[in-house]
C-alpha cells in the first residue's frame, strides 16, 4: 500500500521514526477522514494487493475521492486506482442517466471532498445536458419511454427523477440548465415540482424534537434557496406556486426582502389569475382552510403600485378579489376582520358594480350567524346603494341577515329615489314643452317659467326636509326598540311596512334629488 500512496509512505515514515525514539515495534495510523470511510479503505487495500476490485456507480465517487486523499497516482505506478477510477465514473456518468443519479447521491456523505473534486457538477452538467434531449436519444432500455406521451417527453419526462436530489445537488442541475438555454417555463416547472415533492416531505418530516431546530434552519435555507433560483421570465411560473412559497417563506420567517420580491410579484400577476389560483391552505388547528391574510398581502402590494394608466387593469383584480372572498366566505374559521381587510384592500374604483361583493357578504354572513350587530354593520359597511343593480337592492331590503340599520337605510333610499325616476319622464317632458313654447314666445317668457320651475323646485325640497325629520324620528324609536330586545328578524316585516307606510303617507313630489349612503 505503501508503494501505491504517497500519504500513506509519508505517515509510515513520521511514524516509524517517532516509534523508534518510543522502542516501539508496531506502528499505528489513524485515518479519521479518509472519504467514504471503512468501505473505500477496504476497496483501497483490495486494488493495493492485486484482489479484484467491483467499481459500481454507487461506490466510484467515494473510492475516487479516498484515492485522492492518499495520493494514489501514475507517478508512483502506472494504472494507479486514481486514474482508473476516473476512467470509470467518466464512462458511468457520460453513457447511463440511471448510473449518474447514483453517482450523484453517492456524493452526499463526502460533499466537501466531492465538491472540491467537481463530482456533482460533472453529473449535473450530464443530467442537464441529457434533460434538454429527447430520452430516446440517449436512453435505450436505461430509461422507459415507452408509456410517456409524446407531447410530455420533451418536457418533463426528468422531473421525477430529479425531485429526489438534495437541494444543493438540485440546484447545480437547475443551474446547469440554465447554462444551456434550457426554456424558462421547463425550469419553473421542475423547481415546482422538486418544491412540492419536499414540502409534502417537509409537513410529514422529524418528530424528533432535539433535531427540530435544525429542520427548520434547513427548510429556511431551502425555501430561500428555491426564490433565488427562480426564473424571472414571464409565464415561467405559476401565481399558485408562487403563493405557496411565499406562504413557506412566512411560516419559516424567510429573508424580509425576499418576501417583498415575491408579493411585488405576484401583485403584477393578479391580473391573469383565476380565484382558485389564490387558493393556499393553512394546516394549523383552528385556522381558517384557506389562507386569507396572505392574498390580502399580495393584493395591498398591488393597491400600492397601480397607476393612473391602470383602470381597466383595476376592474380585473376586483372582479377577482370578488370571486376569491365567494369561494372563502363559507369558511367557519375565517374571521370577519380578515375578510373586511381583504374587502377593502382595494380602492373604491376597483369596483363598477358590488354586486358580487354583496354576495360573498351574504355568503359569509349566512355561514357566520354568531356575528354581532357591530361587526355585521362593518362588514355591509363597504357596499354602496348607487352601484348596486336593482335586483341586488331589492334583495338587501327582503334579507334578515343584514343589520336593521343598513336595511333601513336601504329602503329609505329606495323609497326616496323611485318617485322621483316615475315622475322624471313626465317632469321632463313638461319642462321641454315649456322651453319650446318659451322659445316661441320670446326669451323673457321663457325666463320667467324657469324662475318660477326653480321657485317651485325649492319649495318641493323644503318640504321634502320636514318629511325626512318625520322618518328620522320614527327610525329612531325603531332602534329604541331593537336596544330593548326587539326581534328585528322575527318582525322584519312589519318594519319595512311601518317605513314604507311612512313614505308613502308623506306624498312627497320632487323633481330632483341627490343621496348618498
Amino acid at each position: 500500500m505503501v508503494a501505491r500512496s504517497k500519504y500513506l509512505n509519508r505517515m509510515i515514515i513520521q511514524n516509524s521514526s517517532h516509534e523508534v525514539q518510543k522502542n516501539n515495534s508496531v506502528s499505528t495510523i489513524e485515518l479519521d477522514n479518509l472519504p467514504g470511510g471503512a468501505m473505500a479503505f477496504e476497496l483501497v487495500m483490495k486494488f493495493c494487493y492485486g484482489w479484484k476490485v467491483d467499481l459500481t456507480a454507487k461506490n466510484v465517487a467515494p473510492l475516487y475521492c479516498a484515492a485522492h486523499f492518499l495520493e494514489m497516482t501514475d507517478d508512483l505506478t502506472q494504472g494507479n486506482l486514481t486514474s482508473k477510477a476516473e476512467a470509470f465514473m467518466s464512462f458511468v456518468i457520460s453513457s447511463s442517466w440511471n448510473d449518474t443519479f447514483k453517482v450523484l447521491k453517492s456524493c452526499e456523505s463526502i460533499s466537501r471532498c466531492a465538491n472540491r473534486l467537481h463530482i456533482p457538477k460533472r453529473c449535473s452538467e450530464a443530467i442537464a445536458f441529457k434533460a434538454c434531449m429527447n430520452p430516446e436519444a440517449f436512453c435505450n432500455n436505461d430509461y422507459n419511454v415507452d408509456n410517456v406521451k409524446l407531447e410530455v417527453v420533451a418536457d418533463n419526462w426528468w422531473f421525477a427523477d430529479v425531485s429526489f436530489l438534495r437541494i444543493d445537488h438540485f440546484i447545480e442541475v437547475i443551474e446547469s440548465g440554465k447554462r444551456r438555454g434550457m426554456r424558462s417555463e421547463v425550469i419553473g416547472s421542475c423547481i415546482a415540482h422538486w418544491t412540492m415533492r419536499w414540502f409534502s416531505s417537509a409537513v410529514n418530516g422529524l418528530e424528533n424534537s432535539t433535531l427540530q431546530h435544525l429542520n427548520n434552519k434547513l427548510r429556511s435555507v431551502t425555501v430561500e434557496s428555491l426564490i433565488r433560483i427562480l426564473p424571472f421570465e414571464e409565464n415561467s411560473v405559476t401565481s399558485s406556486f408562487l403563493l405557496h412559497i411565499l406562504k413557506l417563506g412566512s411560516v419559516m420567517k424567510i429573508d424580509s426582502e425576499l418576501l417583498t420580491i415575491l408579493e411585488s410579484r405576484l401583485a403584477m400577476m393578479l391580473e391573469k389569475c383565476d380565484a382558485s389560483d389564490l387558493l393556499v391552505k393553512n394546516y394549523g388547528e383552528g385556522d381558517s382552510v384557506y389562507d386569507v391574510a396572505i392574498v390580502t398581502r399580495v393584493v395591498k402590494s398591488y393597491a400600492a403600485h397601480i397607476t393612473d394608466n391602470s383602470q381597466t387593469n383595476l376592474l380585473v383584480v376586483g372582479r377577482l378579489v370578488d370571486d376569491y372572498l365567494m369561494l372563502v366566505a363559507r369558511d367557519q374559521n375565517l374571521r370577519a376582520d380578515c375578510f373586511q381587510v381583504l374587502v377593502e384592500a382595494l380602492p373604491q374604483n376597483a369596483r363598477v358594480c358590488f354586486d358580487n361583493l354583496y354576495r360573498a357578504i351574504d355568503m359569509y354572513l349566512k355561514a357566520h350567524p354568531e356575528l354581532t350587530e357591530e361587526e355585521r354593520t362593518c362588514l355591509c359597511s363597504s357596499l354602496k346603494y348607487h352601484k348596486l343593480s336593482q335586483a341586488a337592492r331589492e334583495h338587501i331590503m327582503r334579507n334578515d341577515r343584514l343589520p336593521l340599520k343598513y336595511t333601513t337605510s336601504f329602503i329609505l333610499l329606495e323609497q326616496v329615489m323611485t318617485r322621483p325616476r316615475a315622475e322624471f319622464g313626465m317632469s321632463n317632458g313638461q319642462t321641454k314643452s315649456r322651453v319650446v313654447m318659451g322659445e316661441s314666445r320670446g326669451g323673457s317668457s321663457w325666463m320667467m317659467s324657469s324662475q318660477k320651475e326653480i321657485s317651485r323646485m325649492k319649495r318641493e325640497v323644503e318640504t321634502m326636509k320636514g318629511q325626512l325629520n318625520d322618518i328620522q324620528m320614527c327610525k329612531t324609536k325603531l332602534e329604541g326598540q331593537v336596544k330593548k330586545g326587539f326581534n328585528y328578524k322575527k318582525n322584519f316585516a312589519s318594519v319595512r311596512k311601518i317605513v314604507c307606510l311612512g313614505f308613502n303617507s308623506a306624498k312627497m313630489n320632487i323633481g330632483f334629488a341627490s343621496f348618498s349612503t
